[in-house]
């Protein structure tokens, strides 16, 4: 009597959650909150869930986890409601800063090179994340071209120096670790590799940013700011080199 009593009440509770005043169905019974480049249905496509489902049977914390794992969120916060049926996810996005390159010349015959995007903390996504970017044509201006798992431990810290810096740089070459390139307004700078020092390499660049009123930019082959006490231009013509006090004054 205990067994068929057990069952009766197994039974009677999945007949109350699977009824429809509790189902979740459809994708519009779920809503999105706090995206800004991501479109509500790239975020609902990244969901377990399949319709009509019960309110009660989803579990949260599988969505949020869905979500970091597989879409471009750092975090997702989200609410059952009974009555009417009803999900809100709220989402922080993982803002893209910059494209990421892999090394020049690394793929093989019959293989493609993947590209993708960069946020502040260094987490690489594909470039399929942001579909919406590429219509808009708000895509970020920074570039840079090298192994990811390479840059990754100092790429939060650089690139919070370069988000608060005046000055303007488009791509970063960190093919070669020993020695960085980087494209700026005023050309190209070489700064070594990547060091405490960095903050004041962009300091040097900045005050070196009326180098165009002072020499011809296009005969300049390169800037060595490998030592920033002792910044070189180095020429193309006669490969003669400049010191910061020729141009600073």
């Amino acid at each position: 009597m205990a067994g068929s009593g057990g069952r009766r009440y197994f039974w009677g509770v999945f007949w109350g959650i699977s009824q429809p005043i509790w189902l979740i169905k459809e994708a519009e019974q779920v809503e999105i909150k706090g995206n800004q480049l991501l479109s509500q249905h790239n975020i609902r496509s990244h969901l377990p869930l399949s319709y009509p489902q019960s309110v009660w049977q989803i579990q949260p914390s599988a969505i949020q986890q869905a979500l970091i794992d597989n879409a471009p969120i750092s975090e997702a916060i989200v609410i059952r409601q009974v009555f009417p049926p009803r999900l809100t996810i709220e989402v922080t996005e993982r803002e893209p800063v910059a494209i990421a390159q892999p090394p020049i010349g690394t793929t093989t015959p019959g293989t493609e090179a993947i590209v993708g995007w960069l946020d502040a903390e260094g987490s690489w996504m594909p470039l399929s994340s942001y579909t919406e970017l590429e219509q808009t044509g708000q895509l970020p201006n920074l570039r840079v071209i090298g192994n990811v798992e390479i840059y990754r431990p100092h790429w939060q810290q650089m690139y919070s120096d370069l988000s608060r810096s005046p000055v303007d740089i488009h791509e970063i070459d960190w093919q070669n670790p020993a020695n960085i390139i980087l494209m700026t307004e005023i050309g190209e700078v070489h700064i070594g590799s990547y060091s405490t020092h960095f903050w004041e390499q962009l300091q040097v660049i900045d005050r070196m940013r009326k180098l165009p009123e002072q020499v011809d930019v296009s005969q300049v082959d390169y800037i060595d700011l490998r030592n920033p006490n002792s910044p070189l231009v180095l020429m193309i013509s006669d490969q003669s080199s400049l010191s910061e006090a020729s141009f600073s004054k």
